[in-house]
């Protein structure tokens, strides 16, 4: 019964709305993607300066931009910032991961529950039993996304 109710709230979405949300999904996932590169680029900063001061002497003055504003400060006060910065980036990262993967599964359970099919991906299994009537959602950006009903 619960089932039949899903389906009769999926039905009463137009295929415009299914894709709307489907692309805002996607949308999301995309953000979550660029937002993880970039956390993983300032990693490998991070890395690469640490490893720099190690090789200095600890009380060499070194500059470090805080919010825009340039302090200077010595390696040896530096250094167990960097350090716990990185281990920050580190957790950022894996928690980044986590939501990637979680966004995955979301899109594609929207996909089974809504028919979705994508030209030019290979078709599942559960979709080789489906029907051959598609019906194209109507919009300029969803040339590739189709729509079973």
């Amino acid at each position: 019964m619960a089932s039949d109710l899903a389906k009769k709230q999926v039905k009463a979405k137009t295929n415009e709305e299914i894709l709307a949300e489907f692309q805002s999904l996607r949308n999301q996932q995309r953000n979550l993607v660029y937002n993880l590169n970039q956390l993983e680029i300032d990693l490998k900063e991070h890395k690469t300066v640490i490893d720099t001061l190690k090789t200095v002497d600890e009380k060499r003055k070194c500059f470090r931009q805080i919010g825009g504003v340039l302090c200077e400060q010595n390696v040896k006060t530096v250094l167990p910032q960097l350090i716990q910065n990185k281990d920050q980036l580190e957790k950022l990262i894996e928690i980044g991961k986590d939501q990637i993967a979680k966004k995955g599964i979301e899109i594609n359970q929207f996909k089974d529950v809504n028919n979705i099919k994508i030209r030019g991906q290979e078709p599942t299994a559960s979709d080789v039993g489906a029907d051959d009537k598609a019906t194209e959602a109507s919009s300029a950006g969803g040339k590739s996304v189709l729509v079973n009903n």
